[in-house]
């Protein structure tokens, strides 16, 4: 008697995920948002700081690779994590609660920096880092429904057919 592949048996493989899926859909991910990111992030803090591009581009490159080092342990967290909860998809609060906790994460390192390199206070620097933190918040839900709309979900995140 040979096994079938159906979704109804108990030990059946789980059907394979459809879409870009795991280092590569990684790659092309913090690859697409990064560089998006740190054109933004330089117009946004050389407006903010009054200083010229050069000066907050290099930031905002260091801010980057900051950011690139975070998304690659919080994205895995987080996929970890979603994998095991048991309705699967990605909701609106679900989505909410993803931004909301990279973009945590990249405040606790990125107001010193910003203190730091423009030679202001660690409240100035989070006051200067207020509307990059919404921009930010923004743009990672947007980009994250962007991506997933032209990619297809991670496989931690697909409904089981």
């Amino acid at each position: 008697m040979t096994e079938t592949s159906s979704s109804s048996a108990p030990f059946a493989p789980p059907p394979p995920a459809t879409g870009l899926q795991g280092p590569r859909r990684r790659l092309l991910y913090v690859a697409l948002y990064e560089l998006i990111a740190i054109g933004a992030a330089t117009a946004g803090l050389a407006a903010l700081s009054g200083q010229g591009v050069a000066h907050s581009g290099a930031v905002a490159v260091a801010a980057s690779a900051i950011a690139v080092a975070w998304n690659v342990v919080f994205n895995a967290l987080f996929e970890r994590w979603e994998s095991r909860q048991l309705v699967r998809g990605r909701t609106l609060a679900r989505r909410l609660a993803h931004a909301v906790g990279f973009e945590g994460g990249l405040v606790l390192a990125l107001v010193p920096l910003m203190a730091w390199w423009f030679h202001i206070t660690l409240w100035q620097a989070l006051v200067m880092d207020f509307g990059l933190i919404v921009f930010f918040l923004c743009y990672t839900f947007v980009f994250n429904w962007v991506f997933d709309r032209i990619f297809g979900l991670p496989a931690s995140a697909q409904v089981p057919v």
